[in-house]
């Protein structure tokens, strides 16, 4: 049976009288793309910190890979693990094919290796220049081709999109399909809900410290009971009929704009809701509830949806 790349039981984290982390305990599964949200302050990066072992837990256990991240064997595991932290601070006077060769030696990787990530993110053509002269974009590239380095089976993304422009974004989710396709683990963190909310597996919301949901999308969804939005174009002179064929309904809640009818229901009532329109409707869209919805059911804040 394959291990977990990620198990944490019951872990907490203090500095001093300031309690960071408070009984967190999730499995990652192997080949995931793995989710982590919450608000400054809810512990995201102090969690990070403890998977990748830079940090001793204050009570608990974490282990990735199969092995104790306060064991002296995991200096071992984390020359496997690929980790591109929020703000990827490197050597300015360096040259970016300098920069990862410097990498590939403490992670013990042929430095042969570094022309094909670099080309890999789109900078083969700036390997040469040095990093003072990279726009915010080029050294967020070059920070997810150290990252890449080795085919690491094990990655940790902290903000990984800050800095690209759309391009760039489409190209970092190519690159990330193909890394999932090697059968890599992700786990990811980022701000901008939307990028991140179909492409997840599962995620956690953090607060204060603590889990406060994990699961898929679809659970936490039902879970948190926010309703569907159905907008519907109504057929000329139907509008008085709608209000009386979801009258019996009593859940649904209608708002009318002309022609245009908004309908915010449970997931219990939708196929109901969508059988009224089926007969009065010209068109229909139906809206779930978005991450960032769910999210701010949670308190969260600072997060954007697009």
């Amino acid at each position: 049976m394959t291990s977990s790349p990620i198990e944490l039981a019951q872990v907490s984290k203090s500095f001093g009288a300031v309690q960071a982390l408070r009984g967190v305990s999730l499995t990652v599964a192997p080949g995931e793309m793995f989710g982590l949200i919450g608000h400054n302050g809810a512990g995201k990066s102090t969690l990070f910190k403890l998977m990748l072992g830079l940090l001793p837990a204050t009570s608990g256990t974490v282990r990735v890979q199969g092995v104790d991240t306060a064991s002296p064997e995991f200096r071992q595991v984390r020359r496997r693990i690929g980790y591109l932290p929020e703000s990827f601070v490197t050597y300015d006077n360096l040259t970016g094919l300098e920069v990862l060769h410097l990498f590939a030696d403490l992670k013990h990787v042929p430095r042969s290796a570094c022309a094909g990530v670099l080309e890999q993110v789109g900078m083969s053509l700036a390997a040469g220049r040095r990093v003072h002269t990279y726009s915010k974009g080029m050294r967020q590239r070059l920070g997810f081709a150290q990252a890449l380095l080795g085919d690491p089976d094990l990655i940790f993304l902290d903000e990984p999109t800050n800095g690209l422009d759309p391009e760039g974004i489409a190209d970092f989710y190519r690159i990330l399909r193909e890394v999932r396709e090697r059968g890599s683990t992700i786990v990811i963190t980022s701000h901008i809900l939307a990028e991140i909310q179909d492409r997840v597996d599962r995620l956690v919301i953090m607060h204060s410290g603590k889990i406060a949901e994990q699961g898929t999308l679809a659970q936490l969804r039902s879970r948190m009971v926010l309703p569907s939005q159905i907008v519907a174009t109504l057929r000329p002179g139907t509008a008085d009929q709608l209000q009386a064929a979801l009258a019996p309904l009593d859940g649904p809640e209608l708002r009318l704009d002309g022609a245009k009818a908004t309908i915010a229901c449970q997931s219990g009532e939708k196929m109901a809701v969508l059988a009224v329109l089926a007969k009065l409707a010209l068109d229909v869209t139906i809206h779930e509830p978005t991450l960032e919805q769910l999210f701010l059911g949670h308190g969260g804040a600072h997060v954007h949806a697009h």
